[in-house]
C-alpha cells in the first residue's frame, strides 16, 4: 500500500471528530465573507504553506501555481509536477447549485456525517423556467418545486449550509458579489465555476462527489495542472468587450485544447478590462475544457470589493498582494497573445462555442453556410454577462436606437445576474429603458441558457437563429430544438443585432433607417464600471443556517418523484468484465447534454431513477445516425436507449458504451456518470475524456477508458462483445487489455486510464462514496 493511500485512509478517523475543528485556524482579523461569521481570512496560513511549497520549487511561480499550492495538503510531503502529478488540496469553501446540490446533499446526507466542514452554500437558480416574466415565472417556480426547495431549505439548516432561496440569482454572480476573494480557492458544482476568477480565485467546477469529499473534511484530489499564459497587450475599447477575448481564446485553443490546464491572463492589457468583465472571461474558460482560469490582482477588483462592502478584504489581498500575482520571470507551458486595439468583435456558433466569426465576416459565413439569416429572439444576461456594466452598455444601445424611435425587431429577453443587479438596475431606469426597448425581464436565475426556456415562437424542428450573451450553445442547449442554431457574442452585439434582425448587420460600420427616414449609425456603446450610488442589495433572500441544525427534520418522501435516497453501488466483485454488451456507440460529439439533458428533465435531479430515463437520447448512434434509438442485442428490435438499458439490467447483462474525442464536455453534472452507473453500465471507452466527467465516472466506479491507438474506435460495432481482462492488476499507468470479438472473431486491444491508486480503491469498494463509509465505519470502531 502507497504512503498516498495510507494517507487517505488515516482520515477516516478525522472524519469522525467534531467538523468546526476543520474550518481554517484563526489566520487573520478580516472574515473571509460578511455571511461567515467567525470564519477568518486565510492568508497567513496561505502564506505558511507557500513558504514550505518555496522550499521544494526555487523557481519563480505563475499565479495559478501559487494560489492552488498554497492550499495542499501536508506540502512537505507531497510530489508536484505539472501534468503528472497527483495534488491534495483543502479548498476554502464549496458552493452547489440547486439541480446538483440535489444528488450532493443526498450523497452527504447517505454519509452518515453530522455537518460540513467548510464554509458551503447552496444557491436556488436552475429550476425557474422561463415563461412569461421574472415575477410570474418565479412564483410559478417556487410552487412547482416547493419540495425540492423545502428539502434543500431544511438539509441546509441541518447540515450548516448558507441557503441563497430562489430569485436570489445567479450562483457565480453570487459568488463574486460576496464570496470570492483573491487567493480563494473554492469548488463548486457546475462548470461555470470558474467565474471567480475575475477576482483572483480559482474556483473550479467540479462533480458532487467531489463536493462531499471536501464537505467531509477529505482533501481534494486534482491533476497538478498545466498553466496556459494569455498574454493581453492593447487596451479594450468601442465595441468590443471582454467576451471577445474569451470567443477569440476559443477560438485559438477550441472546445479540448484547455484540458488539464490553468489559463492564466496577464500583461498590460488586462488593465483595461473591469473586475466583472475579467469574470465574463474566467466563466467561459469552461468552454476550451480549462480546470479554470484566473487574473492577477490588480486595482480594479479592489474598486469591486470596496462596491461590494468588502474594504476590509481589499486591504487584507493588497498587504499580500505578492501571493496574487505571478513572479517576474515564470514559466507558462504554452502562451497565447491576444492585442486588445485589434481584436475584432466576435459571434461564435453555431452548436459549438469555438466557431468563431469576426463580425465584418459573420454575413458573408452565415450565407456561405447556409445558416438562417433573420434572427428570432435575442437573449442577453446569464452567469457570463449579467453584471451592472454589462446592463448598462446595452442600454445604451436601446436608448441610442430609441432616439431614432427604433427599437428590437425581434423577442428581447433579459436576465439579471443576482437580485442585487435587478434592484439596482432597476433603482437607475436601466430596466426601464431596456423594456421601452421591448426588453422582457425574465428572473434572476439561468432560464433560458441552460434550456429552462418554454419557448413557443417556433417549432420544434423548426430551422432558426438565436443570438445571446450566454456561454454555451451546443445542439438543442437553449430550447430543446436541434434545429435552433444559437450564436453566443457579448451583450453589446446580442442588443445591436436585434435592432436589425439579422446576421448581416455589422454595427461598427452599417447603418440602419431611423422613424424620421434618416440613415444613422449607433453610437459605440457605453457604461459605467460600477453604480455611482453605490448597489441596492434588493429583497433579501438567504437564509443562514441556525447555531444549532441537529434538531432540524429533513423528509424524503418514498413516494416522490422528485427525490429518492440514494442506494450503495454494488462492490467490484473482484472477476473480469467478459462480453459486455455495447449500449451505444456514439458517433461526433456527446457532451454531458446529450449524455443527460437539461431543460424539463432538471426537475428530476434528485431522483435517479427518473432522471435516468434521459440518459443518451441526445446522442446520435453510429449505427443508424438516429438519436435515442438503439438495438436491443437480447431481443434484437429497436427501442430508445434507456430502456434498453433498463432490460440489460433486469437481465444481470453489463454493458459499456463508445465514444468519440472529448467525451463528457461541457456541464459538470455527475448525473452523466450516476445515470449510466445505476442502468448497468460498467465502463467507458473512448478516443478522449473531458476532465471533469472522467473524474465523474471515477467516482462512482465506473471504468474511465481511453483508445491506446484511437483507430480501435472503428473495431467496434454495435453487435460487438467486449471483455475487459486482468483487472485484479489493474494499477496506475498499466494499460487495461481488452478482448473484441465480433462475428467469431477476436480482437484483442490496449485502452489507458489515468486511475491513480486512490481511485482504483474508489473502483474496487463500488464508489468514492462507498469507500468514504468504509473509512469512517474503521475509523469509529478504532475510536
Amino acid at each position: 500500500m502507497s504512503k498516498g493511500t495510507q494517507r487517505y485512509i488515516s482520515l477516516a478517523g478525522s472524519m469522525m471528530r467534531s467538523f468546526h475543528t476543520a474550518r481554517f485556524p484563526r489566520c487573520d482579523k478580516t472574515q473571509m465573507s460578511n455571511f461567515d461569521k467567525g470564519i477568518p481570512l486565510p492568508y497567513k496560513k496561505l502564506r505558511e504553506t507557500l513558504n514550505c511549497v518555496k522550499t521544494k520549487l526555487t523557481g519563480p511561480l505563475t499565479l495559478s501555481e501559487k494560489v492552488l499550492y498554497s492550499h495542499l495538503d501536508e506540502p512537505d510531503t507531497q510530489e508536484i509536477e505539472r501534468g503528472k502529478s497527483y495534488l491534495r488540496l483543502r479548498p476554502d469553501r464549496v458552493a452547489l447549485q440547486d439541480a446538483t446540490a440535489q444528488m450532493t446533499l443526498l450523497q452527504f446526507i447517505s454519509s452518515g456525517l453530522k455537518k460540513v466542514a467548510v464554509p458551503s452554500t447552496v444557491h436556488c437558480d436552475h429550476l425557474i423556467e422561463a415563461q412569461i416574466s421574472g415575477d410570474k415565472d418565479l412564483a410559478r417556480a417556487k410552487d412547482l418545486n416547493k419540495e425540492v426547495y423545502d428539502f434543500l431549505s431544511s438539509a441546509c439548516a441541518k447540515y450548516d449550509l448558507g441557503f441563497w432561496k430562489p430569485g436570489s440569482g445567479i450562483i457565480h454572480q453570487i459568488i463574486l458579489e460576496n464570496y470570492a476573494f483573491p487567493g480563494l480557492l473554492m469548488i463548486g458544482t457546475d462548470s461555470h465555476t470558474p467565474n471567480g476568477g475575475g477576482l483572483g480565485c480559482l474556483c473550479v467546477g467540479v462533480g458532487g462527489a467531489d463536493a462531499v469529499d471536501v464537505m467531509a473534511n477529505i482533501p481534494w484530489e486534482l491533476k497538478c495542472p498545466t498553466v496556459i499564459g494569455c498574454h493581453l497587450t492593447g487596451k479594450i475599447s468601442g465595441w468590443t468587450s471582454p467576451k471577445d477575448v474569451i470567443l477569440k481564446v476559443a477560438e485559438i485553443l477550441t472546445v479540448k485544447g484547455g484540458t488539464g490546464a490553468i489559463v492564466e491572463y496577464y500583461g498590460p492589457g488586462v488593465e483595461s478590462i473591469s473586475c466583472t468583465g475579467m469574470a465574463t472571461i474566467t466563466n467561459m474558460g469552461a468552454e476550451i475544457g480549462a480546470t479554470t482560469s484566473i487574473f492577477p490582482f490588480n486595482e480594479r477588483m479592489i474598486s469591486y470589493l470596496c462596491a461590494t462592502g468588502r474594504g476590509a478584504i481589499a486591504e487584507a489581498a493588497k498587504k499580500n498582494k505578492d501571493m496574487l500575482v505571478p513572479d517576474e520571470g515564470c514559466k507558462y507551458d504554452k502562451v497565447i497573445e491576444i492585442n486588445l486595439d485589434t481584436l475584432e468583435p466576435l459571434v461564435n456558433g453555431p452548436f459549438t462555442p469555438d466557431l468563431a466569426h469576426p463580425i465584418s465576416k459573420l454575413g458573408e459565413n452565415s450565407e456561405k453556410n447556409g445558416y438562417p439569416m433573420d434572427i428570432k429572439v435575442s437573449l442577453i444576461g446569464s452567469c457570463t454577462n449579467s453584471s451592472y456594466e454589462d446592463m448598462g452598455r446595452c442600454a445604451s444601445i436601446a436608448e441610442d436606437a430609441l432616439s431614432h424611435g427604433l427599437k428590437s425587431c425581434v423577442p428581447f429577453n433579459v436576465t439579471p445576474g443576482s437580485e442585487q443587479v435587478r434592484a439596482t438596475i432597476a433603482r437607475d431606469g436601466i430596466i426601464k429603458i431596456l423594456e421601452n426597448f421591448g426588453g422582457t425581464v425574465l428572473a434572476n436565475a439561468c432560464g433560458p441558457c441552460i434550456g429552462q426556456w418554454d419557448r413557443k415562437d417556433v417549432k420544434m424542428g423548426e430551422k432558426n437563429t438565436i443570438v445571446t450573451s450566454y456561454n454555451r450553445n451546443f445542439t438543442g442547449r437553449n430550447d430543446a430544438n436541434p434545429a435552433t442554431h444559437c450564436f453566443v457574442t457579448s451583450p453589446e452585439m446580442a442588443t445591436a443585432l436585434a435592432i436589425a434582425g439579422r446576421l448581416d448587420f455589422n454595427p461598427l460600420t452599417d447603418e440602419l433607417q431611423g422613424k424620421d427616414g434618416k440613415m444613422f449609425k449607433l453610437k459605440e456603446p457605453h457604461g459605467e464600471e460600477l453604480p455611482a450610488k453605490g448597489f441596492d442589495p434588493g429583497e433579501d433572500t438567504y437564509q443562514a443556517p441556525p447555531e444549532k441544525g441537529d434538531d432540524v427534520k429533513v423528509n424524503v418522501d418514498p413516494k416522490s418523484d422528485r427525490l429518492q435516497i440514494l442506494a450503495p453501488f454494488e462492490k467490484w466483485d473482484g472477476k473480469d468484465y467478459i462480453d459486455l454488451l455495447v449500449l451505444i456507440k456514439i458517433k461526433g460529439k456527446c457532451t454531458t447534454d446529450h449524455i443527460s439533458a437539461a431543460g424539463p428533465w432538471l426537475k428530476y435531479r434528485g431522483h435517479l431513477d427518473n432522471i435516468s430515463n434521459n440518459m443518451f437520447i441526445g446522442a446520435t448512434n453510429a449505427e443508424n445516425n438516429e438519436m435515442n434509438k438503439v438495438k436491443n442485442q437480447k431481443s434484437g428490435k429497436f427501442d430508445a436507449v434507456p430502456a434498453v438499458a433498463r432490460d440489460y439490467k433486469a437481465n444481470k447483462l453489463r454493458w459499456c458504451a463508445v465514444g468519440e474525442e472529448n467525451y463528457g464536455e461541457g456541464s459538470s453534472r455527475e448525473h452523466a456518470a450516476l445515470e449510466p452507473r445505476h442502468l448497468g453500465g460498467v465502463a467507458i471507452i473512448v478516443k478522449s475524456f473531458a476532465r471533469i466527467h472522467e473524474t465523474n465516472l471515477k467516482k462512482q466506479g465506473m471504468l474511465a477508458l481511453t483508445f491506446a491507438n484511437p483507430g480501435d474506435y472503428d473495431k467496434i460495432q454495435p453487435s460487438s462483445k467486449i471483455s475487459l481482462l486482468n483487472l485484479k492488476d489493474l494499477a496506475p499507468g498499466k494499460p487495461v487489455e481488452a478482448e473484441i470479438k465480433n462475428n467469431g472473431g477476436a480482437d484483442k486491444i490496449q485502452l489507458n486510464h489515468t486511475l491513480n491508486e486512490q481511485q482504483i480503491l474508489w473502483f474496487k469498494a463500488g464508489s468514492a462514496l462507498n469507500l468514504m463509509k468504509e473509512l469512517a465505519t474503521k475509523g469509529g470502531e478504532k475510536k
